[in-house]
Parts: structure tokens; sequence; C-alpha cells
């Protein structure tokens, strides 16, 4: 049996959204991408009025892609000035069985996972080229799912999450599961 931690990406290792930020930098890298903005704004609407998945509507995000080329070299330049974003406490806490399981695009976070020293990670599998997801988006319970599909004799010691509403299938596997606000650890009781 191997024992692994399991942490949630945005808002938790990494201060803010990596996605929001990599959309950023390329709205500065690519500025005729920012008359997507546009487009993202109409289906954020229809996302908030529940008549789309969130999944269409990422998807629809993640169009923008198709403007630019996504290659190593800009996402190492995106992380070479992003990589600031990653928090002290992880930085201090890290262990060489750590596993990010995220909803942000695989591609976006493999070049930070191995700069990092992250054993595994599994993200929402997003076709860098079309914007197509390949599978489901990686949330919730379909963190679980993958976790299982990937590993079969595990125990998770910690768990940490900026939201115990979205993340909390994955709390839930470990010994210890932490709510992360900031830099700040709150340790959970799940079993209420």
């Amino acid at each position: 049996m191997i024992k692994i931690n399991l942490f949630d990406f945005d808002e938790t290792i990494y201060d803010g959204d990596s996605t929001v930020d990599f959309f950023k930098f390329i709205f500065k890298k690519k500025p005729i991408t920012i008359l997507w903005l546009f487009v993202m704004i109409i289906y954020l609407t229809l996302y908030g009025l529940r008549i789309i998945s969130k999944t269409t509507m990422k998807q629809t995000f993640y169009k923008v892609f198709t403007f630019i080329e996504i290659n190593d070299e800009l996402l190492n330049e995106f992380w070479d000035t992003h990589e600031k974003n990653i928090k002290k406490y992880y930085i201090d806490r890290k262990h060489n069985d750590d596993i990010v399981i995220s909803a942000s695009p695989e591609f976006l976070l493999k070049p930070i996972c191995k700069r990092l020293g992250v054993k595994d990670m599994m993200a929402s599998k997003v076709d860098p080229k079309t914007g197509k997801y390949d599978g489901i988006n990686c949330h919730d319970v379909e963190k679980v799912r993958r976790l299982n599909e990937k590993y079969n004799n595990y125990k998770v010691m910690e768990s940490y999450s900026d939201s115990i509403r979205s993340d909390r299938p994955i709390l839930e596997l470990a010994e210890k599961a932490y709510q992360v606000k900031k830099d700040r650890l709150i340790l959970l009781d799940l079993k209420k």
C-alpha cells in the first residue's frame, strides 16, 4: 500500500487561479485575443443561469487557445513569471509522495508540477490546440474516480483544498483533511 497526500491546485498550492492568470498572460502576449473575453462573458452568464454546463462553459473559454500556439516555450515563460504564486506553506510542507489533482488544464500544470517535484498530477485533459476536453472536467467526484483508476492500493494521509464544497470527495479520503485559506491551514473534522 502506498501512502499519498492529495492537493488541489488553485487557491490551495497556487495563490490565485492559474487558468485565469494564464488567460491574462495570453491576452497580454497576443492582445487580439482579448476580444474572446466578450464570448467568455456570454458563456459565463449562460452557465450562471444554468442554461449550459460547467464543461461547456470552460470548453468555450479554452477555444481562445486556437488563436495562439501553446507550446513548452510559452508555458515555461508563463511559469517563470507565476511560480512566485506558489504558497509558502506548500514549499515548507511538500513531500515526495504528493499528488496534485485539479480541474485546471493538465498541459498548464505539468510544467509547474515538474518544477516542484510533485510525484504525480491529474487534471482536466484539454487539447491546447482546440480547447476541447478529452473526457470529463476533473472536479468533485471525478477526482476520486481518476485517483482510483490510476491507483488501487493507496492510503491518503493528508488532503488539502481551499473548498470543502468542491473537494469534499478527496478531503473525505484522508486521515487528516485541511482547508487552505491563503497560507493558513485549518484541520477539518468531516465526520460530523
